[in-house]
């Protein structure tokens, strides 16, 4: 036999030897500082696993979890029967308290977006993107106008935007406007990102929300390109999705705050002959993207004729729901304890 098992089993004997001897509230509270205290039978044995082999661990591991689930089961059920009651009320109780006893307390874990926040400025600042945010609640200004987006364009209408009773105030529909108050702030080149809430006036359901995270990119120098863009993107995906193997394919469209616009298609990270996530066509849509429209770099207090930039975007939330299989976007939002856990 094993002598962290003789041990073990030693250990067990003592202690129903010990609570069956505890015939009072203080010598039940006596004998639990003996179990579970911290110079107690329990972390002796704590002590004692801690010095065994990899192969040892993993054989006597289980046992050791099973008997300490078994000496807490012990002591609250021989609370419970009132063998140890002292007759007492709260106020005048005098049985010891052991503040060294080692409890457990529960621990939490990160919502699935703040886990994806995370990472992303993990990945941005690796990239020598520099993080910065702007309000939520924003002016016409710095979300349509100042991104050359006229005042015919539909976004502006009241079903698209939630307009706030203020003259000129909405919440923030893109975290492009973060880019404006950028580039008013500093002086290129600059290499900035926006990762925040946005807020659309869209009917719910599986697929669409009135909230979702938005992520932004903007790099401004002399002699920018497509070329740049297209390899900033496809690097930033690539580690995003931690896969270096992953392709980017790219289509014409058309945003008023780039021109020209480009919409950027990834290789299915999930699968390689065709799945349900990308609908069997091996690509998924990712971003809208584009050089710089000059009306914006304006806007900005940035002279087009000497500077030019790239901008890039995406829902992040999307991403969120691609990577965890999530199918309802409902779900990230509901406070459902038991789909929380899961991350």
């Amino acid at each position: 036999m094993h002598a962290f098992e003789e041990k073990l089993k030693k250990t067990q004997i003592t202690v129903i030897s010990l609570l069956e001897s505890a015939k009072s509230p203080q010598e039940l509270a006596e004998v639990e500082s003996q179990i579970l205290g911290k110079q107690g039978l329990v972390a002796q044995l704590i002590n004692e696993f801690k010095t065994l082999s990899g192969t040892d661990k993993k054989q006597f591991g289980s046992p050791f979890n099973q008997f300490r689930e078994e000496i807490r089961a012990r002591i609250a059920e021989k609370k419970q029967q009132g063998s140890p009651s002292c007759g007492c009320d709260n106020a005048s109780c005098s049985i010891p308290l052991d503040v060294t006893a080692y409890r457990a307390a529960p621990i939490g874990s990160l919502h699935p977006e703040t886990h994806a926040i995370y990472e992303l400025e993990d990945v941005l600042t690796s990239m020598g993107f520099a993080l910065v945010e702007g309000p939520e609640l924003e002016t016409e200004f710095y979300n349509f106008d100042a991104l050359n987006i006229p005042p015919t364009h539909p976004a502006r209408d009241m079903q698209d935007t939630f307009w706030l009773p203020q003259p000129h105030h909405l919440l923030r529909t893109h975290t492009s406007s973060v880019q404006i108050r950028a580039m008013q702030k500093q002086r290129p080149p600059l290499s900035i990102a926006a990762i925040g809430r946005v807020y659309r006036c869209e009917a719910t359901d599986a697929s669409h929300d009135y909230t979702f995270l938005q992520c932004e990119g903007l790099v401004i120098d002399k002699k920018n390109s497509l070329a740049n863009l297209f390899a900033t993107t496809k690097l930033l995906l690539q580690k995003l999705f931690k896969n270096d193997n992953l392709q980017i394919r790219v289509r014409p469209s058309y945003f008023p705050f780039v021109e020209p616009g480009v919409e950027i298609d990834l290789t299915c990270p999930f699968c390689t002959s065709g799945c349900p996530t990308c609908k069997k066509s091996r690509w998924i849509e990712i971003c809208g993207a584009g050089l710089v429209h000059p009306n914006v770099l304006k806007a900005g207090g940035i002279n087009p004729q000497e500077w030019s930039g790239f901008a890039f975007g995406f829902g992040l939330t999307r991403l969120i729901m691609l990577k965890y299989g999530i199918d309802d976007i409902r779900h990230l939002h509901n406070a459902k304890i038991e789909f929380l856990q899961q991350f």
